[in-house]
C-alpha cells in the first residue's frame, strides 16, 4: 500500500527553523517528484515547492525561497522540508505530495498532478 508520512511540525517563534520529512512506503521517492503544499486557515491550498525524482533540482515559491531547503535520504525514502527563518506568515498545516508521472522532469504546481498525499502536519509560528 502506498503511503506518505509527515512529521516535524510544531510550534516555534519567528526567525526559528524546523524541518518536515515525508516518509513514503510503496512508491520510490527517486522515481516521482515530491511536492510540498500548504493550507492555513481559510485560505486555499498553497503550492511550497517540488523536489526532483532524480534529486539533482528542487523549485521553491516565491514566498519560501531562500528560506526553505529540500533534501533526501534514499535509504529512508523520505524527504525534508528544512525550514529556516519562519515568519508568523508560514503558519499552515504542511502536505507532501508526489506526482503519478514516472522520473518526469516538469514541474507540477498544481495539487491535480499529485496522486498521493500524505496527511499532513501543522507547524505555527508565533511572532
Amino acid at each position: 500500500q502506498e503511503r506518505l508520512v509527515e512529521s516535524g511540525g510544531g510550534l516555534v517563534q519567528a526567525g526559528d527553523s524546523l524541518r518536515l520529512s515525508c516518509a513514503a512506503s510503496g512508491r520510490a521517492l527517486d522515481y516521482y517528484t515530491t511536492g510540498w503544499f500548504r493550507q492555513a486557515p481559510g485560505k486555499e491550498r498553497e503550492f511550497v515547492g517540488a523536489f526532483s525524482w532524480s534529486g539533482m533540482a528542487a523549485l521553491y515559491s516565491d514566498p519560501v525561497k531562500g528560506r526553505f531547503t529540500f533534501s533526501r535520504d534514499d535509504a529512508k525514502n523520505t524527504v525534508y522540508l528544512q525550514m529556516n527563518s519562519l515568519k508568523p506568515e508560514d503558519t499552515a498545516v504542511y502536505f507532501c505530495a508526489t506526482t503519478r508521472y514516472w522520473r518526469s522532469d516538469t514541474w507540477y504546481r498544481t495539487a491535480g498532478d499529485y496522486d498521493l498525499w500524505g496527511q499532513g502536519t501543522q507547524v505555527t509560528v508565533s511572532s
